[in-house]
């Protein structure tokens, strides 16, 4: 009951934020969420696999993701109802609702709780989604669960701009937490007990001088 009312809250917050940035959020968006191209590119999805984007927000990713990648089945989720709406539109605009599945639920406890309930993918990936969700450990043990056996998660995340100049990194800071961001500096140990306990690989690269991180778990 207690992790469905912080859910609940959750949701409420998210919907709070965006219900007008939605609107104009990747016009401004694609200006410091660096990375997000590499990670679809590399996510390498052939004919016939099942890729789901926890975190979907605005359908950004999963359109261009499906315009590159054809003949893959899509699905997104997101705990969001204002950035699902905002994502039906963008998908129907661009004619790929047939290839494009929406969920509302939560990225720490949909592997049983949704439609999604026992579903497995081949890729999974996460943009700027785990500096958003108080519990973002728990995501990725629910991601990992939903990954097939040869299957991939990626990642890619603010990083601690550890290469970047202070000021720089003071005012990012500031700037993020006005949208609830926080970016999460224990990611790198997380990810190696993560991919120790799942038997996996961790392959986890800095770009931009600090500035993002890149991940993926195989």
């Amino acid at each position: 009951m207690a992790s469905t009312a912080l859910a609940d809250c959750h949701a409420r917050k998210m919907d709070g934020v965006y219900r007008t940035q939605r609107h104009f959020y990747d016009l401004t968006r694609k200006h410091y969420l660096l990375g997000r191209d590499r990670l679809i590119a590399a996510l390498d999805a052939r004919p016939g696999m099942r890729v789901l984007e926890i975190g979907c927000g605005t359908g950004r990713n999963l359109v261009t993701a499906a315009r590159r990648w054809p003949e893959v089945e899509f699905s997104g989720i997101d705990i969001s109802a204002a950035m699902l709406d905002t994502a039906r539109r963008s998908i129907d605009r661009a004619g790929l609702s047939s290839r494009i599945t929406l969920i509302e639920g939560d990225a720490c406890d949909f592997a049983t709780q949704s439609p999604l309930a026992g579903a497995r993918f081949d890729r999974l990936f996460m943009s700027y989604t785990l500096s958003m969700i108080p519990g973002w450990e728990l995501a990725l043990e629910e991601a990992m669960g939903a990954l097939t056996r040869e299957g991939r998660l990626h990642i890619v995340d603010f990083g601690q701009q550890e290469r970047l100049p202070r000021y720089f990194r003071a005012l990012l800071a500031a700037w993020l937490r006005q949208f609830h961001v926080s970016p999460r500096a224990a990611l790198p140990v997380v990810l190696e007990d993560l991919a120790r306990r799942h038997q996996r690989t961790v392959d986890l690269r800095a770009h931009y001088r600090g500035y993002a991180w890149e991940a993926v778990l195989a």
